[in-house]
């Protein structure tokens, strides 16, 4: 059976993260949420003191993505932590395991990540650090190799434009900036992360005109995508509206 690549892009905090996973699951692929990867790098900038990388120069970028590893981890959480204690990832380029495609696990020099990906400071800084385009370049590349074979459900900013444009299904999400802000303070405050719906909403707002607005391949919606506004939709809903259409690509219908 043919394993196609699924392209899911869209505005902050509009559901891809659990669109994606969820597809995933039905499917049996590979999930990426290569949003994490972005906030991860920027929470690695930011313990190293060097805020959103503006004024850096080339060699010093690619020095700190040097300096950095990351991967994906699919299987038990404490499985993970003890590989990472042994190691880490052993490879450069990201890797996914078979076993638990659908909700890998994201490692940043070893050591997993999941809390830290949401705190105020990384949200404040991820889309001036995803604008740098050696970053960029750098994390594109991982996300195509993770991707060649198939068999995935990417989310991001540029997954159908820039990562997969010859991907077999491309959706572009949107959602009302209320809807969106609402969504994230709840992650948050389940989470129990410090929250501040004013705060959340302007920040949506400012990455919002940072992703369409940068230099180095912004956020737009590719011209074979299918829009998706989940404004007023739950999860399942939006379950029974791609399914069929995932399936149809895979069978080759349309």
């Amino acid at each position: 059976m043919k394993r196609i690549k699924i392209a899911i892009d869209g505005l902050s905090s509009c559901g891809k993260s659990t669109f994606a996973r969820a597809i995933a699951q039905q499917l049996g692929y590979i999930y990426v949420d290569t949003g994490a990867m972005y906030r991860a790098i920027t929470l690695a900038a930011i313990r190293e003191g060097l805020g959103d990388m503006a004024g850096m120069e080339h060699e010093a970028i690619l020095s700190f993505l040097g300096r950095h590893t990351l991967c994906y981890r699919a299987g038990g959480m404490q499985e993970d932590q003890q590989r990472g204690k042994e190691g880490g990832c052993g490879e450069r380029n990201p890797m996914v395991d078979s076993a638990g495609r659908a909700n890998p696990q994201l490692e940043l020099d070893g050591v997993l990540l999941d809390r830290e990906l949401r705190m105020p400071e990384v949200a404040n800084l991820v889309s001036q650090v995803a604008a740098v385009p050696e970053v960029r370049t750098h994390l594109v590349a991982m996300q195509q190799e993770i991707g060649r074979g198939g068999g995935v459900a990417m989310d991001g900013r540029d997954v159908g434009t820039v990562i997969f444009p010859d991907a077999e299904l491309k959706i572009f999400m949107t959602a009302r900036p209320e809807v969106r802000a609402r969504r994230r303070y709840d992650e948050m405050v389940a989470k129990g992360l410090p929250a501040n719906y004013d705060e959340i909403y302007a920040n949506l707002i400012q990455r919002d005109r940072i992703d369409t607005t940068r230099a180095c391949n912004p956020m737009r919606r590719a011209e074979d995508a299918l829009v998706l506004d989940n404004s007023e939709m739950t999860i399942d809903e939006q379950l029974a509206w791609v399914i069929p259409i995932a399936e149809a690509k895979i069978r080759g219908e349309a």
